[in-house]
């Protein structure tokens, strides 16, 4: 009994390694951003570092719970149980398009506020220039996705709908990358220099594309493989129908 059950339990623990992967990788900025919550809140003391911060907190509250929200609640997006677009029954909404209702509202959120922080803030010590376009292109790239994904499910065209929204998802998780390759790069070549800051982010988020680009592919192929016509069949049935 114990032998049948094995491929089920592998399976079952396949088809949660993403999410889980992602809300590890969440963490970061989650951890982030609890941390200056806790400072704002705490009457912490004001310094060059955080000064932005506390002459302006509405913006980085709100990129702080939208990106919890929108990094933690997507990550259960990508699990294949909870995925299903169509509602069980007619007239109910699946799992997947009430969280959906939840995510895009802050994804946009999140994308925006970021933005304005990158407008509007005063650069940090240690960015530059460089980093500041790179922060607005991306921070542009997520919302454009997310509008794009919304108008993809509006014409019940559900591959685009998940192309796009995969890459939403990818560029809010930047952030954790970016910590990852920071690790990397400082325990081999040491302190970061401002031009080196702004390629390694901006790499960070290039590479989280590629990856999500690169399942957003297979799964095309998959679903092709899968559910295309053939051709005689097709012939058949436009002739049936004229």
């Amino acid at each position: 009994m114990t032998s049948k059950n094995t491929p089920q339990i592998r399976n079952r623990r396949t088809k949660w390694a993403v999410p889980v992967a992602l809300i590890v990788l969440s963490l970061i900025p989650v951890i982030a951003g609890a941390a200056r919550l806790t400072e704002l809140t705490g009457g912490a003391n004001v310094t060059p570092q955080n000064a932005r911060f506390f002459a302006s907190p509405i913006p980085v509250v709100t990129h702080i719970v939208t990106v919890t929200v929108y990094s933690l609640l997507g990550a259960f997006q990508f699990a294949p149980t909870l995925r299903r677009v169509s509602p069980p029954r007619r007239g109910r909404q699946s799992w997947h398009q009430m969280a959906g209702r939840i995510l895009v509202p802050a994804g946009l959120l999140a994308g925006l506020s970021g933005l304005w922080m990158s407008m509007f803030y005063a650069l940090p010590e240690g960015d530059g220039e460089a980093l500041l376009v790179l922060r607005l292109i991306f921070g542009s790239a997520m919302v454009a996705s997310i509008i794009m994904g919304l108008f993809a499910i509006r014409r019940r065209d559900y591959a685009t709908h998940g192309a796009w929204m995969t890459r939403a998802y990818a560029i809010a998780l930047g952030a954790g990358t970016q910590a990852f390759v920071f690790l990397s790069w400082m325990l081999v070549a040491g302190p970061t220099d401002e031009a080196t800051r702004a390629v390694l982010m901006g790499a960070s988020w290039v590479i989280n594309l590629a990856v999500a680009e690169y399942f957003i592919q297979r799964r095309r192929r998959s679903t092709g493989r899968f559910h295309e016509e053939p051709r005689a069949s097709r012939r058949r049935r436009e002739f049936s129908s004229t």
